[in-house]
Protein backbone atom coordinates (compact mmCIF):
# COMPACT_ATOMS: atom_id res chain seq x y z
CA UNK A 1 0.00 0.00 0.00
CA UNK A 2 1.23 3.49 -0.78
CA UNK A 3 -0.32 6.85 -0.57
CA UNK A 4 1.61 10.47 -2.09
CA UNK A 5 0.91 13.10 -1.11
CA UNK A 6 0.91 16.96 -2.76
CA UNK A 7 -0.39 20.07 -0.06
CA UNK A 8 -2.67 22.92 -0.77
CA UNK A 9 -4.72 25.14 1.30
CA UNK A 10 -8.19 27.16 0.97
CA UNK A 11 -9.28 30.35 3.03
CA UNK A 12 -11.45 33.30 3.14
CA UNK A 13 -11.42 36.16 4.92
CA UNK A 14 -14.84 37.86 3.98
CA UNK A 15 -17.40 36.20 6.46
CA UNK A 16 -20.34 38.33 4.92
CA UNK A 17 -19.21 36.77 1.11
CA UNK A 18 -18.87 33.42 2.62
CA UNK A 19 -22.83 33.54 4.65
CA UNK A 20 -23.87 34.66 1.08
CA UNK A 21 -22.07 32.18 -1.20
CA UNK A 22 -23.56 29.26 1.81
CA UNK A 23 -26.88 30.56 1.42
CA UNK A 24 -26.86 29.17 -2.43
CA UNK A 25 -24.38 26.50 -2.17
CA UNK A 26 -23.85 23.21 -0.61
CA UNK A 27 -21.22 20.37 -0.36
CA UNK A 28 -21.99 16.84 -0.97
CA UNK A 29 -20.27 14.74 0.94
CA UNK A 30 -21.59 11.11 0.47
CA UNK A 31 -22.98 9.17 -1.94
CA UNK A 32 -26.63 10.60 -2.65
CA UNK A 33 -26.13 13.34 -0.58
CA UNK A 34 -25.73 15.34 2.36
CA UNK A 35 -29.39 13.60 3.26
CA UNK A 36 -29.01 10.14 1.22
CA UNK A 37 -31.51 11.06 -0.96
CA UNK A 38 -30.01 12.49 -4.02
CA UNK A 39 -31.62 15.76 -3.67
CA UNK A 40 -29.12 18.98 -3.13
CA UNK A 41 -30.49 21.82 -1.60
CA UNK A 42 -28.06 24.11 -3.60
CA UNK A 43 -30.11 27.23 -5.61
CA UNK A 44 -29.15 30.04 -8.10
CA UNK A 45 -27.32 27.66 -10.26
CA UNK A 46 -27.04 28.18 -14.06
CA UNK A 47 -29.78 26.20 -15.99
CA UNK A 48 -29.34 27.93 -19.40
CA UNK A 49 -26.52 26.96 -21.14
CA UNK A 50 -24.89 27.60 -24.44
CA UNK A 51 -25.21 24.68 -27.19
CA UNK A 52 -21.87 23.37 -26.57
CA UNK A 53 -22.90 22.85 -22.57
CA UNK A 54 -21.56 24.45 -19.31
CA UNK A 55 -17.94 25.71 -19.22
CA UNK A 56 -15.39 22.75 -18.74
CA UNK A 57 -13.14 23.88 -15.97
CA UNK A 58 -11.10 20.58 -16.05
CA UNK A 59 -11.18 17.03 -16.82
CA UNK A 60 -8.93 14.11 -15.56
CA UNK A 61 -8.35 10.10 -15.77
CA UNK A 62 -9.17 8.68 -12.13
CA UNK A 63 -9.30 4.68 -13.21
CA UNK A 64 -11.55 2.12 -14.23
CA UNK A 65 -14.76 2.50 -12.36
CA UNK A 66 -18.10 3.92 -10.92
CA UNK A 67 -17.98 5.43 -8.31
CA UNK A 68 -19.76 8.66 -8.06
CA UNK A 69 -18.05 12.20 -6.60
CA UNK A 70 -17.98 13.31 -2.73
CA UNK A 71 -17.64 16.96 -2.37
CA UNK A 72 -16.40 18.52 0.96
CA UNK A 73 -14.69 21.20 2.04
CA UNK A 74 -12.97 22.37 -1.36
CA UNK A 75 -12.02 18.85 -2.57
CA UNK A 76 -13.89 16.17 -4.08
CA UNK A 77 -13.15 12.36 -3.64
CA UNK A 78 -13.50 9.26 -6.23
CA UNK A 79 -12.38 6.16 -6.89
CA UNK A 80 -10.66 4.65 -9.92
CA UNK A 81 -8.99 1.05 -11.14
CA UNK A 82 -5.47 1.70 -12.93
CA UNK A 83 -3.40 -0.79 -14.44
CA UNK A 84 -5.94 -3.59 -14.18
CA UNK A 85 -4.67 -4.40 -10.39
CA UNK A 86 -4.68 -1.42 -8.61
CA UNK A 87 -7.43 0.84 -6.93
CA UNK A 88 -6.47 4.41 -6.10
CA UNK A 89 -8.81 6.94 -3.70
CA UNK A 90 -8.41 10.53 -4.90
CA UNK A 91 -8.41 13.65 -3.49
CA UNK A 92 -8.47 16.43 -5.80
CA UNK A 93 -8.84 20.24 -5.62
CA UNK A 94 -12.19 20.45 -6.35
CA UNK A 95 -11.99 24.07 -8.50
CA UNK A 96 -8.86 23.18 -10.32
CA UNK A 97 -9.04 19.22 -10.42
CA UNK A 98 -5.06 18.95 -9.06
CA UNK A 99 -4.50 16.22 -7.14
CA UNK A 100 -4.37 16.66 -3.55
CA UNK A 101 -3.85 13.08 -2.50
CA UNK A 102 -4.18 9.46 -3.66
CA UNK A 103 -4.30 6.52 -1.77
CA UNK A 104 -3.61 3.20 -3.55
CA UNK A 105 -3.90 -0.64 -2.70
CA UNK A 106 -3.78 -3.64 -4.51
CA UNK A 107 -7.18 -4.90 -6.43
CA UNK A 108 -8.13 -6.42 -9.52
CA UNK A 109 -10.13 -5.01 -12.40
CA UNK A 110 -12.45 -8.20 -12.45
CA UNK A 111 -15.07 -7.14 -15.44
CA UNK A 112 -18.24 -9.44 -15.61
CA UNK A 113 -19.91 -8.09 -18.63
CA UNK A 114 -19.24 -4.76 -17.73
CA UNK A 115 -15.66 -2.95 -17.43
CA UNK A 116 -15.31 -3.74 -13.88
CA UNK A 117 -13.63 -0.93 -11.32
CA UNK A 118 -14.27 0.44 -8.13
CA UNK A 119 -18.02 0.73 -7.25
CA UNK A 120 -18.59 2.72 -4.03
CA UNK A 121 -18.61 6.39 -3.48
CA UNK A 122 -15.98 7.78 -1.10
CA UNK A 123 -17.56 9.07 2.58
CA UNK A 124 -16.07 12.26 4.04
CA UNK A 125 -17.09 12.39 7.56
CA UNK A 126 -15.12 15.38 9.37
CA UNK A 127 -11.64 15.03 9.03
CA UNK A 128 -11.80 11.54 7.60
CA UNK A 129 -12.78 9.23 4.81
CA UNK A 130 -14.32 6.07 4.17
CA UNK A 131 -13.92 4.30 1.19
CA UNK A 132 -14.49 0.49 0.56
CA UNK A 133 -13.51 -2.06 -2.25
CA UNK A 134 -15.20 -4.56 -3.88
CA UNK A 135 -13.23 -7.52 -2.02
CA UNK A 136 -13.82 -6.49 1.32
CA UNK A 137 -11.43 -3.80 1.80
CA UNK A 138 -12.77 -1.04 4.34
CA UNK A 139 -10.20 2.03 4.56
CA UNK A 140 -10.22 5.31 6.58
CA UNK A 141 -8.31 7.88 5.58
CA UNK A 142 -7.50 11.56 6.84
CA UNK A 143 -9.04 13.54 4.84
CA UNK A 144 -5.77 16.27 4.81
CA UNK A 145 -3.13 14.09 3.44
CA UNK A 146 -4.52 10.69 3.00
CA UNK A 147 -2.60 8.79 5.32
CA UNK A 148 -4.40 5.53 6.44
CA UNK A 149 -6.08 5.68 9.94
CA UNK A 150 -6.97 1.82 10.22
CA UNK A 151 -8.64 -0.57 7.48
CA UNK A 152 -10.39 -3.70 7.85
CA UNK A 153 -11.00 -6.90 5.48
CA UNK A 154 -14.52 -8.17 5.79
CA UNK A 155 -14.04 -11.33 3.96
CA UNK A 156 -10.72 -12.45 5.42
CA UNK A 157 -11.46 -11.02 9.06
CA UNK A 158 -15.36 -12.10 9.32
CA UNK A 159 -15.35 -14.65 6.67
CA UNK A 160 -18.25 -12.69 4.46
CA UNK A 161 -18.54 -14.01 1.29
CA UNK A 162 -18.85 -11.77 -1.64
CA UNK A 163 -21.21 -11.27 -3.94
CA UNK A 164 -20.98 -12.36 -7.72
CA UNK A 165 -20.21 -8.95 -8.92
CA UNK A 166 -18.29 -7.83 -5.46
CA UNK A 167 -19.52 -5.28 -2.92
CA UNK A 168 -20.42 -1.95 -4.42
CA UNK A 169 -22.45 -0.58 -1.66
CA UNK A 170 -20.94 2.84 -0.36
CA UNK A 171 -19.91 3.22 3.22
CA UNK A 172 -22.38 5.32 5.39
CA UNK A 173 -21.26 7.28 9.18
CA UNK A 174 -24.30 6.83 11.02
CA UNK A 175 -23.59 8.31 14.65
CA UNK A 176 -20.43 6.48 16.01
CA UNK A 177 -20.40 4.24 13.40
CA UNK A 178 -19.27 3.36 9.62
CA UNK A 179 -21.51 0.97 8.27
CA UNK A 180 -21.63 -1.14 4.89
CA UNK A 181 -24.15 -3.81 2.94
CA UNK A 182 -21.71 -6.88 3.25
CA UNK A 183 -22.77 -10.07 5.09
CA UNK A 184 -26.39 -11.12 5.50
CA UNK A 185 -27.93 -7.81 6.44
CA UNK A 186 -24.72 -5.33 6.73
CA UNK A 187 -21.50 -5.25 8.94
CA UNK A 188 -20.42 -2.01 11.40
CA UNK A 189 -17.15 -1.13 12.79
CA UNK A 190 -16.30 1.86 14.83
CA UNK A 191 -15.72 5.01 12.87
CA UNK A 192 -12.69 5.75 15.31
CA UNK A 193 -10.75 2.90 15.75
CA UNK A 194 -12.30 -0.07 13.41
CA UNK A 195 -13.11 -2.17 16.06
CA UNK A 196 -16.26 -4.36 15.57
CA UNK A 197 -19.27 -3.28 16.36
CA UNK A 198 -21.62 -5.75 14.90
CA UNK A 199 -22.07 -8.48 12.43
CA UNK A 200 -24.68 -10.14 10.67
CA UNK A 201 -23.45 -13.19 9.05
CA UNK A 202 -21.37 -14.93 6.70
CA UNK A 203 -24.11 -15.15 3.29
CA UNK A 204 -23.33 -13.11 0.40
CA UNK A 205 -24.76 -9.51 0.55
CA UNK A 206 -26.91 -7.03 -1.75
CA UNK A 207 -24.96 -4.40 -3.68
CA UNK A 208 -26.80 -0.98 -1.89
CA UNK A 209 -25.96 1.47 0.97
CA UNK A 210 -27.45 1.50 4.20
CA UNK A 211 -30.10 4.02 4.66
CA UNK A 212 -30.98 4.92 8.27
CA UNK A 213 -34.08 6.36 9.73
CA UNK A 214 -35.98 6.88 13.13
CA UNK A 215 -39.05 4.64 14.40
CA UNK A 216 -40.39 6.27 17.55
CA UNK A 217 -36.98 6.16 19.73
CA UNK A 218 -35.08 4.07 17.25
CA UNK A 219 -32.63 4.74 15.01
CA UNK A 220 -32.86 1.50 11.84
CA UNK A 221 -31.43 1.02 8.83
CA UNK A 222 -32.76 -0.28 5.88
CA UNK A 223 -30.24 -2.67 3.83
CA UNK A 224 -31.11 -4.39 0.67
CA UNK A 225 -29.81 -7.63 1.09
CA UNK A 226 -29.08 -10.37 -1.36
CA UNK A 227 -33.04 -11.58 -1.43
CA UNK A 228 -35.09 -9.15 1.25
CA UNK A 229 -35.03 -5.97 2.92
CA UNK A 230 -33.58 -6.46 5.62
CA UNK A 231 -34.26 -3.98 8.58
CA UNK A 232 -31.98 -3.52 11.84
CA UNK A 233 -31.12 -1.32 14.52
CA UNK A 234 -28.11 0.61 14.06
CA UNK A 235 -26.92 0.32 17.66
CA UNK A 236 -26.48 -3.56 17.49
CA UNK A 237 -27.51 -5.10 14.21
CA UNK A 238 -30.58 -6.63 15.71
CA UNK A 239 -32.78 -7.53 13.05
CA UNK A 240 -36.39 -5.90 13.23
CA UNK A 241 -38.15 -7.37 10.42
CA UNK A 242 -37.65 -8.60 6.51
CA UNK A 243 -39.03 -8.56 3.82
CA UNK A 244 -38.68 -11.28 0.71
CA UNK A 245 -37.49 -9.49 -2.41
CA UNK A 246 -36.16 -12.33 -4.52
CA UNK A 247 -34.64 -11.43 -7.66
CA UNK A 248 -32.53 -13.24 -10.31
CA UNK A 249 -29.11 -13.36 -9.66
CA UNK A 250 -30.00 -11.82 -6.05
CA UNK A 251 -29.07 -8.42 -7.42
CA UNK A 252 -30.58 -5.98 -5.35
CA UNK A 253 -28.65 -2.67 -5.96
CA UNK A 254 -31.17 0.41 -5.70
CA UNK A 255 -31.25 1.59 -2.03
CA UNK A 256 -34.05 1.91 -0.48
CA UNK A 257 -36.30 5.45 -0.67
CA UNK A 258 -38.12 6.38 2.70
CA UNK A 259 -40.85 8.57 3.13
CA UNK A 260 -43.66 8.98 5.86
CA UNK A 261 -43.71 6.02 6.87
CA UNK A 262 -43.45 4.31 3.68
CA UNK A 263 -40.72 2.33 2.01
CA UNK A 264 -39.93 2.07 -1.90
CA UNK A 265 -38.01 -0.76 -3.22
CA UNK A 266 -37.15 -1.11 -6.39
CA UNK A 267 -34.45 -3.71 -8.57
CA UNK A 268 -34.02 -4.69 -12.23
CA UNK A 269 -33.73 -7.71 -14.40
CA UNK A 270 -37.44 -7.15 -14.67
CA UNK A 271 -38.29 -7.25 -11.02
CA UNK A 272 -39.70 -4.30 -10.63
CA UNK A 273 -40.73 -2.18 -7.52
CA UNK A 274 -42.83 -2.30 -4.37
CA UNK A 275 -44.40 0.76 -1.73
CA UNK A 276 -44.33 -1.15 1.28
CA UNK A 277 -46.15 0.74 4.98
CA UNK A 278 -44.34 0.04 7.26
CA UNK A 279 -45.84 2.07 10.17
CA UNK A 280 -46.82 -0.95 11.67
CA UNK A 281 -44.84 -3.75 13.42
CA UNK A 282 -44.84 -5.62 10.13
CA UNK A 283 -44.31 -4.35 6.53
CA UNK A 284 -47.77 -4.18 3.99
CA UNK A 285 -47.38 -4.23 0.73
CA UNK A 286 -48.70 -0.42 -0.60
CA UNK A 287 -48.47 -1.59 -4.45
CA UNK A 288 -46.35 -3.83 -6.93
CA UNK A 289 -45.90 -3.43 -9.81
CA UNK A 290 -43.18 -2.98 -12.76
CA UNK A 291 -43.38 0.89 -13.53
CA UNK A 292 -39.70 0.95 -12.46
CA UNK A 293 -36.73 -1.55 -12.69
CA UNK A 294 -33.89 0.15 -10.54
CA UNK A 295 -31.20 -2.24 -11.87
CA UNK A 296 -28.38 0.06 -10.08
CA UNK A 297 -29.26 3.54 -10.07
CA UNK A 298 -31.63 5.08 -7.82
CA UNK A 299 -35.21 6.77 -8.21
CA UNK A 300 -34.88 10.54 -6.41
CA UNK A 301 -38.23 11.16 -4.76
CA UNK A 302 -39.69 14.55 -5.24
CA UNK A 303 -43.03 16.09 -4.01
CA UNK A 304 -44.78 13.00 -4.55
CA UNK A 305 -43.07 11.36 -7.46
CA UNK A 306 -40.53 9.22 -8.32
CA UNK A 307 -38.01 10.20 -10.80
CA UNK A 308 -35.49 7.49 -12.04
CA UNK A 309 -33.91 6.43 -15.22
CA UNK A 310 -35.55 2.62 -16.13
CA UNK A 311 -33.97 -0.86 -16.78
CA UNK A 312 -35.48 -0.40 -19.97
CA UNK A 313 -33.54 2.70 -20.98
CA UNK A 314 -35.86 5.21 -20.44
CA UNK A 315 -36.16 8.02 -17.76
CA UNK A 316 -39.79 7.80 -15.79
CA UNK A 317 -41.67 10.14 -13.42
CA UNK A 318 -43.79 7.19 -11.20
CA UNK A 319 -46.39 8.74 -8.97
CA UNK A 320 -45.00 7.29 -5.10
CA UNK A 321 -49.07 6.68 -3.72
CA UNK A 322 -50.30 4.80 -6.61
CA UNK A 323 -47.35 3.46 -8.92
CA UNK A 324 -48.48 4.63 -11.77
CA UNK A 325 -46.51 5.98 -14.77
CA UNK A 326 -47.11 9.69 -15.03
CA UNK A 327 -44.46 10.17 -18.31
CA UNK A 328 -41.66 8.47 -20.08
CA UNK A 329 -38.69 9.63 -22.52
CA UNK A 330 -37.20 7.11 -24.07
CA UNK A 331 -33.47 9.55 -24.61
CA UNK A 332 -32.00 8.34 -21.59
CA UNK A 333 -30.62 5.41 -21.38
CA UNK A 334 -29.21 3.49 -17.96
CA UNK A 335 -27.68 6.82 -16.81
CA UNK A 336 -28.49 8.41 -13.12
CA UNK A 337 -29.63 11.34 -11.97
CA UNK A 338 -30.02 13.72 -8.90
CA UNK A 339 -32.57 17.10 -8.28
CA UNK A 340 -31.61 20.30 -6.72
CA UNK A 341 -33.77 23.43 -6.73
CA UNK A 342 -36.71 21.64 -8.24
CA UNK A 343 -34.43 20.35 -11.34
CA UNK A 344 -33.44 17.16 -12.54
CA UNK A 345 -29.92 16.51 -13.21
CA UNK A 346 -29.29 13.54 -15.40
CA UNK A 347 -26.52 11.92 -17.02
CA UNK A 348 -27.35 10.16 -19.86
CA UNK A 349 -25.99 6.32 -20.62
CA UNK A 350 -24.22 8.39 -23.90
CA UNK A 351 -23.21 11.03 -21.70
CA UNK A 352 -25.61 13.42 -22.22
CA UNK A 353 -26.15 16.06 -19.39
CA UNK A 354 -29.64 16.86 -19.40
CA UNK A 355 -31.72 19.62 -16.81
CA UNK A 356 -35.57 19.16 -16.53
CA UNK A 357 -38.47 20.61 -14.49
CA UNK A 358 -38.97 17.85 -12.14
CA UNK A 359 -42.74 17.74 -12.20
CA UNK A 360 -45.51 14.99 -13.03
CA UNK A 361 -46.79 17.38 -16.02
CA UNK A 362 -44.37 15.87 -18.58
CA UNK A 363 -40.66 15.47 -19.57
CA UNK A 364 -39.69 19.30 -20.08
CA UNK A 365 -35.91 19.46 -20.45
CA UNK A 366 -34.21 23.49 -20.01
CA UNK A 367 -30.56 22.27 -21.35
CA UNK A 368 -29.02 19.77 -22.63
CA UNK A 369 -25.29 18.87 -23.69
CA UNK A 370 -22.87 16.50 -25.04
CA UNK A 371 -20.21 16.83 -21.87
CA UNK A 372 -18.58 12.95 -22.16
CA UNK A 373 -18.12 10.01 -24.56
CA UNK A 374 -18.21 6.17 -23.36
CA UNK A 375 -20.75 4.46 -21.24
CA UNK A 376 -21.63 6.94 -18.67
CA UNK A 377 -23.88 4.90 -15.49
CA UNK A 378 -22.69 7.16 -12.89
CA UNK A 379 -24.99 9.58 -11.20
CA UNK A 380 -23.94 13.40 -11.99
CA UNK A 381 -22.68 15.62 -8.76
CA UNK A 382 -24.01 19.50 -8.37
CA UNK A 383 -21.84 20.92 -5.01
CA UNK A 384 -20.77 24.82 -5.37
CA UNK A 385 -21.88 25.76 -8.51
CA UNK A 386 -20.04 22.78 -10.34
CA UNK A 387 -21.55 19.98 -11.63
CA UNK A 388 -18.92 16.71 -11.97
CA UNK A 389 -19.70 14.19 -14.40
CA UNK A 390 -18.01 10.46 -14.62
CA UNK A 391 -17.29 7.86 -17.19
CA UNK A 392 -16.64 3.84 -17.12
CA UNK A 393 -13.18 4.32 -18.06
CA UNK A 394 -12.58 7.30 -15.59
CA UNK A 395 -13.15 10.74 -17.41
CA UNK A 396 -13.95 12.80 -14.72
CA UNK A 397 -15.38 16.80 -16.24
CA UNK A 398 -16.12 19.31 -13.79
CA UNK A 399 -18.35 21.89 -15.27
CA UNK A 400 -19.18 25.72 -14.11
CA UNK A 401 -22.77 26.26 -13.34
CA UNK A 402 -22.45 28.86 -10.89
CA UNK A 403 -25.02 31.57 -11.08
CA UNK A 404 -24.21 35.26 -11.30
Amino acid sequence: MKSSLTNAFFGFSLPVLLVAQCARSADWPRWRGPELNGISHETGWQTQWPVDGPKRLWKVAVGIGFASVSVSNGHAFTTGNVGADTDNVYCLDAATGKQIWKYSYPSPLAPKYYEGGTSATPTVDGDRVYSASRKGDVFCLDSADGHLVWSKNVTKELGEAIPTWGFAGSPLVDGDLVILDTGKAGTAFDKKTGKLAWASGKSESGYATPVPFDAGKDRLLAIAAADSIAVVKAADGASVWNFPWKTDYDINAADPIISDGRLFISSGYDHGCALLDISQAKPSVVWQNKSLRNKFNNAVLWKGHLYSADEGGSLKCVAWDTGKVKWTDDSFGTGGLIIADGKIIGLSEKGELIVADATPDGFKPISRAQVLGGKCWTIPVLANGRIYCRNAKGDLVCLDVAGN
